[in-house]
């Protein structure tokens, strides 16, 4: 293990120099956000987020190889079996599925897939080939074999099967016979009695879904699932929000908490939901998640910590069997709140870069990619693994780790400190949540009702994307924020805990004006469909656009719409911006209306918030395009 790790520590030299001198000037910074190892061959591929390249290194001589680019960023990486294919997925409206021969390094093929493209699964026998299109809510699935000679952008032979909201991640049983999708988000109303993201399960043989297991109420921000090398469980990384209480404390996990979720892959239900965080020291953000091929380990990272949980799996199965009966069907109902669950059986490692995402492990070693610091973190999962006997004794033995730079330490502009500082979870008290924790996606929304305490106890909000929210004052949904920047400082101060320099805040502030609207999926080649062409005139017949009027889609007025109850009863609400209001469900203040349609009929009582109860369905549905494909 030491002839290991210096080996890799010259890497970060050889690496340094390589980047220093070939940068392509294209973009500055490099954002690592996927990873993938070959073993046999002693290479670890990087897809790098910014630089819109993949980068191929050698692990053992510490040489990087060349980098690679690609056509948009890259999210995702799949390799074959035997090394000589890689699979990279591009995001974009038309997300692209890239195959590398890794011979030559060259691209031999694209292969059209979804809206925002990401985590690529192969199968066990590398046949069929799972893309999760994030913006499409579907999955491509792509057979591999039959498409081994397509010319380079041929249309291939993909079956597209739908999910439910924002697939963010998935893994396949070593059977192939189930593929674990998990949606980012909740759908549905955010009223309901219980909110919360769904891990959708695919039956590869029907290429239909089998079963939807939903994970606690509260559970949002998925990002990370991996079943454990021998089929039994899969895990789940996510937020687990305690959006049902008022937002007037952070102690001990009073808003969020930060999650892993183990369901039983055999039965595809839900065992148990356990916390990563400490009584006092919040774990927030958990992002990738990863076994150790013996399934020894489950490796968890922490976005908003810049951390690596190292959990003895073993160890953790027992505690969950000791705490509940046998009978499975109660568990799914009985999430503890116990902060202290994982005590000796868990290490927590500080990282060497910050915004840890994806991870990608090599026997006993763990590497992590750290988005904002352009770097890998090196770490000896064998010495970092909890010690029980130590841990008695009160000595902990500390985690061996190397710091591997991708490229010249980046000179961040302001923009990019504060999307670093937004997504940083040191600002806030105890570390429990970042900006990004309820507002995931790049300051968009996580689709719950919070109580805050700016307007009062007892009417909770949906969260707001905060998407051209400085072009659009006031700020929040009923406007007690005269603009975006006092939101900001008062998030700060009333939802982190905590106080910053003003300098901290002005660059948050730069980060949420650079925000750009993703293109809507009900585009047609970046155009209106003849639907939405027919729902633009509905609009102006309806009188939407005298509210919702000029570039932004709205006046920057406040109106009583009639939608208000109890509390918010008679309540003026802030006329939103309908760009990207394809991305922001459920809608309403309160998120009672799980679709845009329910919008326009359901809920709009009297005809206050517009004229549309002498509308055809054929019109509504029209119009309800058009809006959501802005």
């Amino acid at each position: 293990m030491k002839n290991i790790f210096l080996n890799t520590a010259l890497l970060g030299l050889t690496v340094l120099s390589f980047a220093t001198t070939c940068a392509t000037g294209r973009e500055n910074y490099l954002s690592p956000q996927a990873l993938i190892s070959s073993e046999n061959e002693n290479l670890l591929y990087v897809a790098q987020g910014s630089a819109r390249q993949v980068a191929v290194f050698n692990t053992e001589s510490g040489k990087l190889i060349e980098t690679i680019d690609v056509p948009a960023e890259p999210t995702g990486l799949a390799l074959s079996a035997d090394g000589a294919q890689l699979y990279v997925t591009c995001a974009g409206p038309e997300g692209r599925l890239c195959v590398i021969e890794t011979a030559a390094n060259k691209i031999i093929k694209q292969i059209p897939v979804g809206h925002g493209a990401r985590s690529p699964v192969l199968g066990p026998d590398g046949g069929m080939l799972y893309v999760c299109n994030r913006f499409s809510n579907d999955v491509s699935v792509i057979n591999t074999r039959k498409n081994k000679h397509v010319a380079k952008i041929n249309p291939p032979d993909v079956r597209r099967i739908n999910v439910l909201r924002e697939p963010f991640a998935a893994d396949i049983t070593p059977d192939g016979k189930w593929l674990f999708v998990g949606n980012h988000l909740p759908d549905g109303p955010a009223d309901a009695e219980s909110v919360a993201c769904r891990v959708s399960v695919i039956n590869t043989k029907t290429m239909d879904i089998d079963v939807s297991i939903s994970l606690p109420n509260g559970s949002t921000a998925l990002s990370g699932i991996a079943v454990c090398p021998d089929g039994r469980y899969v895990y789940v990384s996510h937020i687990l929000a305690r959006y049902t209480v008022p937002t007037s404390q952070l102690e001990r996990g009073w808003m969020n908490t930060n999650a892993l979720s183990i369901i039983d892959a055999g039965n595809k239900r839900l065992i148990d939901t356990v916390l990563l965080d400490d009584v006092d020291n919040g774990a927030a953000n958990p992002w990738a998640v990863s076994c150790t091929a013996d399934g020894k380990y489950i490796c968890v990272t922490h976005a908003g910590t810049s951390e690596l949980s190292i959990i003895d799996a073993p160890a953790l199965l027992k505690k969950i069997k000791a705490r509940y009966s046998s009978r499975i069907e109660n568990r799914a109902s009985r999430v503890e709140n116990e902060l202290s669950f994982l005590y000796g059986i868990r290490r927590r490692v500080k990282l060497r870069g910050k915004g840890p995402r994806a991870l990608a492990i090599v026997g006993c070693r763990v590497y992590v990619a750290e988005y904002f610091t352009d770097s890998i973190t090196l770490v000896d999962a064998g010495s970092a693994g909890p010690d029980h006997a130590r841990l008695r004794r009160g000595k902990k033995s500390r985690p061996e780790t190397i710091a591997l730079p991708l490229g010249p330490r980046p000179q961040m502009t302001r923009r990019r400190r504060g999307e670093m500082l937004f997504n940083d979870a040191s600002l806030c008290f105890q570390n429990w949540q970042s900006c990004a924790s309820c507002h995931p996606g790049g300051g968009r929304a996580d689709a719950l009702n919070w109580d805050l305490l700016n307007d009062g106890i007892g009417n909770p909000k949906n969260t707001k994307s905060l998407l051209l929210a400085h072009k659009t004052p006031p700020a929040m949904i009923t406007g007690v924020r005269d603009r975006a920047e006092t939101a900001v400082r008062s998030g700060i101060k009333h939802i982190l805990f905590a106080t910053c320099p003003e300098e901290d805040a002005i660059a948050i502030d730069e980060y949420v004006k650079s925000l750009k609207p993703v293109p809507s999926p009900y585009l047609v080649n970046g155009r209106l469909s003849r639907s939405a062409r027919r729902g633009r005139k509905v609009f102006d017949k309806a009188g939407c656009a005298s509210c919702h009027k000029g570039p932004l889609y709205t006046d920057l007025q406040k109106y009583d719409v009639g939608t208000g109850k109890g509390l918010d009863k008679d309540v003026e609400f802030d006329t939103p911006t309908l760009v990207e209001v394809w991305r922001t469900a459920p809608y309403l203040y309160d998120g009672r209306a799980a679709t845009m349609k329910e919008v326009l009929t359901t809920h709009n009582p009297g005809d206050k918030h517009g004229p549309t109860s002498n509308l055809t369905d054929n019109e509504i549905n029209n119009l309800a395009r058009f809006v959501l494909s802005l």
